[in-house]
């Protein structure tokens, strides 16, 4: 967003590439959800995460890290194949120089001038979005691809990515939609091959302009050869079980789905979710922060089928702090045989896996949206097939419930960011104070 700022100005994006796998995915889970029921320490925790956090380059699983390399791949703000090439490689160190180079190229002073204003336009947005929806990327992209592209001068709403996301198929299972990890989607033949995937099927345009080459180079993998990158094609997916091979899918549709009804807008990731738990009527539980949620589940009353309200979580309110303390409580509910759904205002990142959760409702509850209305005991109907949630008690002759969020908005320099708390749009606008 800051380099659009600049959009005369030829620019490149470098990655970093991803730290190496040390543990697995379902073990993380398991240790995560075992604290959060009390039956380990924070000893146990803290020799897991670091494990799992063990060296520099981005972390392992399918997150918003990875999915903002991913994206930018297809956007063609990267060079092809960049994305996830190891992050002490050869090949990583190889890449870097060429990108320089390729900079000293696409500048104003030489013959293949390719600005940034060039490069990111409608159907580089389109591309990313794509890509996104295929490979069952995070959630928080419904929000930064948005303000990019408001960046950009350009509208991108919720509607275009849900339907997108009805005739984009999800062609990966990457962590937290299967127990690969990214180095796994990379051996497989990582962002390369997901493009080459999506141009036999006519879901990208081959023919916007990235900062390399053409799109079709962005089908090709690097390699070295003598010291030097050499791209080559590849002809089909090296492990289907993390790649779908071609032809194939593991969805018919993408990874997201928008929902609506009288408690607002939202998005859900339902690429993980199951079919079963993705329709559910039951009492509603309302929270705060969700920090009442643990404690709500540590004194036992999460015990029940529920959709869990947790409000004043969003851009206005608390900036969207990331709710991840939700996912092994909640992961734990499920596994002891109960049916529950999150609703929220704020965000979960690209940790949402198999608990179905509506975040960023909009507008959100600080604001007057309508989860400022709900209480404990109202019955929600959620059908995520059909885009629909409802809360079925009358919210009209209610007043909205106005907490005291003061204690939030001091200390650690939180007193910087009033302006933007008054001033910032809603989650389904980019959370952006572009206007």
């Amino acid at each position: 967003m800051g380099a659009l700022s600049f959009g005369h100005l030829a620019t490149a994006f470098v990655p970093s590439g991803p730290m190496g796998t040390k543990i697995s995915n379902k073990y993380k889970v398991q240790v995560r959800q075992q604290y959060a029921a009390g039956l380990i320490g924070k000893d146990e925790l803290q020799a897991m995460e670091n494990d799992s956090y063990h060296s520099v380059g981005t972390c392992t699983f399918y997150g918003t890290a990875n999915t903002n390399q991913l994206v930018f791949e297809a956007m063609g703000l990267m060079l092809p194949g960049s994305a996830f090439v190891p992050v002490n490689s050869k090949l990583r160190e190889k890449l870097t120089v060429l990108c320089a180079k390729q900079m000293l190229k696409i500048q104003s002073s030489g013959n293949d001038f390719r600005p940034l204003a060039k490069v990111l336009d409608e159907k580089s947005l389109v591309n990313g979005i794509v890509a996104l929806l295929a490979s069952g990327g995070s959630t928080n992209h419904t929000i930064h691809l948005i303000a990019v592209a408001r960046a950009a001068g350009f509208i991108l709403t919720w509607q275009d990515f849900s339907q997108l996301s009805e005739a984009v198929p999800l062609l990966t299972r990457i962590y937290p939609n299967g127990p690969a990890d990214i180095n796994d989607f990379h051996q497989a033949g990582g962002v390369p091959l997901l493009m080459q995937l999506l141009a036999e099927r006519g879901l990208i345009h081959l023919d916007a302009t990235p900062i390399y080459g053409n799109m079709q180079d962005y089908c090709k993998i690097p390699t070295l050869e003598n010291d030097e990158i050499v791209y080559k094609s590849i002809e089909d997916s090296l492990n289907p079980d993390v790649i779908a091979s071609r032809g194939q899918y593991f969805s018919p549709q993408g990874g997201l789905k928008m929902v609506s009804g009288n408690l607002g807008t939202g998005v859900i990731k339902v690429s993980a979710v199951e079919k079963t738990y993705q329709k559910l009527t039951a009492l509603a539980l309302v929270f705060e922060d969700q920090n009442e949620v643990v404690r709500a589940y540590q004194n036992g009353q999460l015990k029940r089928d529920a959709v869990i309200v947790v409000r004043n979580s969003g851009p206005a309110a608390r900036g969207m702090p990331e709710l991840h303390k939700l996912m092994p409580i909640l992961g734990n509910v499920m596994e002891e045989g109960y049916r529950v759904m999150l609703v929220t205002d704020g965000p979960l990142s690209g940790a949402s896996g198999k608990v179905p959760s509506i975040i960023h409702m909009s507008p959100e509850s600080v604001k007057g949206g309508p989860l400022a209305f709900i209480e404990t005991g109202d019955m929600v109907e959620i059908d995520v097939e059909k885009g629909t949630i409802h809360c079925l008690a009358d919210l009209s002759q209610r007043s909205a419930y106005q907490p005291d969020l003061s204690a939030a908005y001091y200390h650690s320099g939180r007193e910087l960011f009033a302006l933007f708390r008054k001033n910032v749009s809603s989650a389904q606008e980019g959370a952006t104070v572009l206007f």
